[in-house]
């Protein structure tokens, strides 16, 4: 008998004795089907030529089917006879597999699951979810015509087999028992399911919230990691898909879960192996890098050979540790003994049992093995804190009964201590009197060692105006005696001339008596306390005037000493509100810096070098800009910042206080401006003053 006739002629009958405990007959893999690759619609008729065609299972398509774009394309046809003993029992039929499939009966399209791409519109997959089935009105007791176009890919992701190649792949005919068992099953499963995610991804929040206020406890840690991958392993397991998922996402769930299945597993062990107190041995390591190789021959080949042995191996290494370590455990370590004993006890029992429990028993043993080793690290972690408080409250009770042996002590010592503090407090208000008396009087020091360099060059300033009184003062004795000698002869006219001559002389020395007097004045300015009251003062003048003070001072000290200095004033200055002495006190101590150091450096320098200050005046907006800039050896970057500090000075011992520039910079924050430097090594330094206008 040929293929083609036993085809033809092959007719399989669907009985009420082939219904399972479901409610439903599976008919993909039953034998009668005939099969052949290609399309066309003829071929959901009855009356064809089935040359070609093959017997051949729904169930038994494979990638070896596929074309170089990993396409199958192809029909399955089977005549069936529901039997009349179904009598008025309304039948349905579903088909669930990834593939796009047309289902027609006698010839006539029944359903699209997806669409296969033959109405014109777009190839799309379908996703096997499941859903109520639909109506299949057949009569009873007549050979009916049932045939499939299949359109299927190759997957993209490993192993590359085709979409229906995987775990849903079935054509069935249901009773209506079936629809209420789905009903009840499909919502009991998303009620188990909605309880063990909602509770693990609770228990991770709770142990990594723990875990970051107890960061000294390293297992909590642990126990934060082993509760996410759990978590994750939950959440991924893709035992039923959802609606919208398509095959690429359902198959990375299936990686991810996979991944993380191996991941949790080598954690939980490490996990174990912490809490136990056990050392991590060579041997355990190998065994732990052997279960994380699983995960990829799980990934790439969808083997269950491999996820199984991975589960039989934790298993063991579970077993191993909870029998050597049985006798050792204490306190918190025996809920975890507990949940891993439970966990494991559940898992044989519903390897087992699973095919002949209802599907409510099945998911509460579901619940066990998915649950009990989590909720157990809860407890642990409650134990173990409460052993923590237990250890903290017995060393607090030991530290409370030491402090009472020492508190007679403490009280004595007490005692001894307040005499020493109001003795000590005593000294120290002596010290710190003392202090604040040697502080002034070192301001003090510091103010009279300005005012000594000042004495050299205002007296050289003096001089000049003195020499011109006393010049003036001979000429004009002479001019007197001329005076009358003129007035004798009776000469008028060359004794007015002699007149005018002395009153002009009379004026240069007013003129120069008054500079002389100016001169003192400023002097017994600068030497007397500030009274802190700002005048209009003419910042230009005041800068010239202790710039030649400061220079002549030094010339004075030093007749060696010479060094240029130059001026560059802004007119548009004009006069501000400062006190005079102190501001004149600033200016002076940093002009004398500047002169000190192109002194300094000319001693150690080459006669090429050629010594400069110089000061400048800026109008900048609403502020005042004082520059007092030289070409010394300039200030290491090492001590900029301790410049200002009261009593640092970087000149050799007995030639200065370091106060000058604690003052100056005290004074220029007074007058509420600022005071920088701008230095480069063996370049020299410039201080920059600005003040509010």
């Amino acid at each position: 008998m040929s293929r083609a006739i036993y085809a033809q002629d092959s007719v399989i009958s669907i009985t009420p004795a082939m219904v399972n405990q479901y409610g439903f007959i599976s008919l993909a893999n039953l034998d009668g089907w005939i099969f052949k690759q290609g399309t066309d619609p003829l071929w959901a008729k009855s009356n064809i030529d089935l040359k070609g065609w093959q017997p051949f299972k729904p169930g038994d398509l494979s990638e070896k089917l596929a074309d170089k774009d990993g396409r199958i394309e192809a029909w399955l046809r089977i005549k069936i006879i529901l039997d009349s003993a179904f009598g008025e029992t309304p039948l349905d039929i579903s088909v669930y597999r990834w593939a796009a499939t047309d289902l027609y009966l006698d010839g006539q399209l029944l359903y699209s699951y997806g669409n296969t791409g033959s109405n014109g519109k777009p190839y799309t997959e379908y996703n096997p979810t499941y859903k109520l089935p639909m109506a299949f009105n057949a009569q009873k007791g007549k050979e009916h015509l049932l045939a499939m176009h299949i359109v299927d890919y190759l997957s993209v992701l490993p192993p590359f087999h085709l979409k229906s190649s995987s775990r849903f792949d079935d054509l069935i005919i249901s009773m209506p028992s079936h629809k209420i068992l789905f009903f009840n099953w499909s919502r009991q499963n998303q009620a188990f399911k909605t309880i063990w995610i909602s509770v693990n991804v609770i228990l991770s929040c709770l142990f990594w919230l723990l875990a970051f206020q107890n960061r000294t406890e390293k297992n909590i840690t642990l126990i934060s990691i082993v509760s996410t991958t759990v978590t994750i392993v939950v959440l991924t397991d893709s035992y039923i898909p959802f609606p919208g998922l398509t095959f690429f996402s359902f198959r990375m769930l299936e990686m991810v879960w996979a991944a993380f299945l191996s991941i949790s597993s080598v954690l939980i062990i490490v996990l174990l192996v912490q809490i136990f107190e056990r050392p991590i041995t060579r041997l355990l390591k190998w065994l732990l890098a052997l279960i994380v190789l699983c995960a990829p021959v799980i990934i790439i080949y969808a083997s269950q050979v491999a996820l199984i042995f991975e589960i039989s191996l934790v298993n063991t290494i579970y077993a191993y540790y909870v029998v050597t370590s049985w006798r050792n455990l204490k306190g918190a370590q025996w809920a975890v003994l507990t949940g891993i004993l439970l966990s494991m006890v559940l898992g044989f029992v519903l390897a087992f049992t699973t095919t002949n429990v209802s599907f409510v028993f099945a998911r509460i043993l579901y619940t066990g093995v998915f649950l009990s080793f989590p909720l157990s690290l809860l407890v642990y972690v409650s134990m173990r804190f409460r052993e923590i408080i237990a250890d903290v409250r017995k060393n607090a009770a030991q530290v409370v009964e030491l402090s009472e042996e020492k508190k007679q002590q403490a009280l004595n010592q007490q005692k001894i201590l307040q005499d020493e503090v109001n003795r000590q407090t005593a000294e120290l208000r002596s010290t710190l009197t003392n202090l604040k008396s040697t502080q002034v009087q070192l301001i003090q020091s510091e103010k009279m060692a300005s005012l000594g360099e000042l004495t050299a060059g205002i007296a050289h300033e003096i001089q000049n105006p003195l020499n011109f009184v006393n010049n003036f003062s001979d000429v004009n004795t002479e001019l007197v005696d001329e005076l009358k000698s003129e007035l004798t002869v009776g000469n008028t006219q060359s004794a007015i001339e002699i007149a005018d001559n002395i009153r002009e002389n009379e004026q240069k020395i007013n003129h120069h008596g008054k500079r002389a007097d100016a001169i003192v004045k400023g002097m017994l300015q600068h030497s007397r306390t500030s009274s802190g009251q700002k005048e209009l003062t003419d910042i230009n003048k005041l800068a010239d005037e202790y710039l030649r003070l400061a220079y002549h001072g030094l010339r004075a000290k030093d007749k060696s000493f010479n060094a240029k200095f130059e001026t560059d004033f802004d007119s548009s200055v004009g006069k501000i509100n400062v006190v005079p002495q102190d501001m004149g006190r600033a200016l002076l101590n940093l002009i004398n810096n500047a002169f000190y150091a192109v002194n300094e450096k000319q001693k150690n320098n080459d006669e090429k070098f050629e010594p400069c200050v110089s000061v400048q005046t800026k109008k900048l907006h609403d502020k005042i800009e004082i520059v007092v800039k030289d070409n010394g050896n300039g200030i290491p970057q090492n001590i900029v910042d301790k410049i200002f500090q009261p009593f640092f000075t970087t000149k050799p011992t007995g030639q200065g206080t370091g106060l000058g520039l604690s003052l100056a910079y005290d004074i220029i924050k007074a007058h509420g401006g600022e005071i920088r430097v701008k230095t480069q090594e063996h370049e020299g330094a410039e201080f920059v003053i600005q003040l509010p206008a």
